[in-house]
């Protein structure tokens, strides 16, 4: 059983698997490879001058895979709660993990099939957390607002579900402030 099973590849995704994995979380990433980044270009993005969609993608993946998260590319065609934790299904194979933090863009079909309740907006219903209505489920990106979609707060959106993962964990607020003595080397 992993800790984080994260479903998408994208800002949010890739955002939450690299908080999970600096702290120690034993993460999986499922992705398609079928990101909106690949048509996007960044120049507002924080620390950025500018980058292409598919660099971004490179360069956040290969943080991801340093830190010791694993990247399947694989499409998950099932989510289901079971009695500690949660079972996700591919063509290939079935994993386990205790929380699942879904990134998948506009595509809300996972959220739906897991129970988790909606807004008035048709859109996954999450509190300031990213925590959806089914415990341990996060939604992160698009999946929780309606026309509101951009990669910096997709990729905030993933930190905060992390940030969240992580204080359950830890049984206190956990804060993720990296000192330049924190930086491993690479």
């Amino acid at each position: 059983m992993v800790d984080v099973a994260i479903i998408g590849g994208g800002p949010a995704g890739l955002s939450a698997a690299l908080y999970a994995a600096k702290n120690d979380l034993d993460t999986v990433v499922f992705d398609t490879d079928e990101s909106w980044m690949h048509k996007a270009h960044l120049f507002n993005y924080p620390a950025v001058r500018s980058i292409s969609g598919d660099e971004f993608l490179e360069v956040t993946r290969g943080q991801v895979r340093d830190r010791g998260a694993t990247l399947r590319e694989e499409e998950v065609t099932g989510v289901e709660q079971t009695g500690d934790g949660f079972s996700v299904t591919t063509a290939e194979d079935e994993y386990t993990a205790e929380y699942v933090v879904l990134a998948t863009g506009g595509d809300r079909s996972l959220a739906e099939e897991l129970g988790c309740e909606f807004t008035d907006e048709d859109v996954v219903d999450v509190n300031v957390d990213m925590e959806t209505t089914v415990e341990g489920v996060y939604a992160t990106g698009a999946m929780g607002r309606a026309e509101k979609w951009q990669a910096v707060i997709a990729a905030g959106d993933g930190a905060a579900a992390v940030l969240d993962i992580l204080s359950k964990e830890k049984g206190e607020y956990y804060h993720d402030f990296d000192m330049p003595s924190d930086v491993p080397e690479l």
